[in-house]
C-alpha cells in the first residue's frame, strides 16, 4: 500500500486536522507515515499545505515529487489547481466547490471549474452547505475527508476510530459531530 497525499487550503480551514486524522488512522494500521507542512500565513488567510505520505514500506522523503501525488484534498478549489502539477495522471482531486475569496483578483469560478473538469478523477462538493444543512458547520473539513476515503485506500472504520482518538479530549459532542461529518462525505 502506498498513497501520497497533498492537503491544501487556506489558513483556518482544518487542513492540519485532516492530516492528523489520516496520520492517526495510518499509524494504527501499522503503516509508515511521513508528513511535511507549509503553514504560510495561515492566520491571515494564506496558503496552508501538507504533504502526507503513507506506505506499507519505509518512506525516505516527506516531500511529494511533481507528478506523483495519488490524491489532492483541497478545502478550496483554486488551491486544488495550484497543486495540480503534483498529481499523477490517474490521481484524484477531492475539493470543496466553495471558493475562499481572499485576494482581489480571484479567478472566475467558471474558469476554475472548467480547469477541474479537465482532470480525469475529480470529486467537487459544496462541503460548507452540506455542513450547515446537517448541523455540523465546524466539520466541513471532515466531510471532505469522508469524500476522499476511498481514494486514500484507508478503511472507513479506521478513519472513524482515528476521529474518536484525535478529538476525544474535546468531548463527545465534537467527536459525534466529526463522525457525522465523515459519514456525510462518504455517501
Amino acid at each position: 500500500m502506498k498513497c501520497d497525499i497533498i492537503l491544501c487550503g487556506v489558513g483556518g480551514q482544518g487542513i492540519l486536522s485532516i492530516a492528523t486524522i489520516i496520520g492517526e488512522a495510518a499509524m494504527n494500521e501499522n503503516l509508515y507515515i511521513k508528513q511535511a507542512e507549509v503553514h504560510g500565513m495561515s492566520q491571515r488567510g494564506g496558503d496552508v499545505q501538507s504533504n502526507l505520505r503513507i506506505s506499507s514500506d519505509p518512506i525516505n522523503s516527506d516531500l511529494i515529487a511533481l507528478g506523483s501525488a495519488d490524491v489532492i484534498i483541497s478545502m478550496e478549489p483554486m488551491e486544488a489547481l495550484r497543486y495540480l502539477p503534483y498529481l499523477k495522471k490517474d490521481g484524484w482531486i477531492i475539493t470543496s466547490s466553495t471558493p475562499f475569496v481572499n485576494i482581489p483578483n480571484y479567478p472566475d469560478m467558471d474558469i476554475i471549474m472548467n480547469d477541474l473538469k479537465k482532470v480525469q478523477n475529480v470529486i467537487c462538493i459544496d462541503i460548507e452547505q452540506l455542513a450547515k444543512d446537517n448541523g455540523v458547520p465546524r466539520s466541513a473539513n471532515v466531510i471532505l475527508l469522508g469524500a476522499a476515503q476511498k481514494a486514500l485506500g484507508l478503511e472507513y472504520d479506521k478513519l472513524e476510530n482515528a476521529i474518536r482518538r484525535v478529538f476525544a479530549r474535546k468531548g463527545d459532542a465534537i467527536v459525534d459531530a466529526n463522525i457525522k461529518a465523515l459519514s456525510l462525505g462518504a455517501r
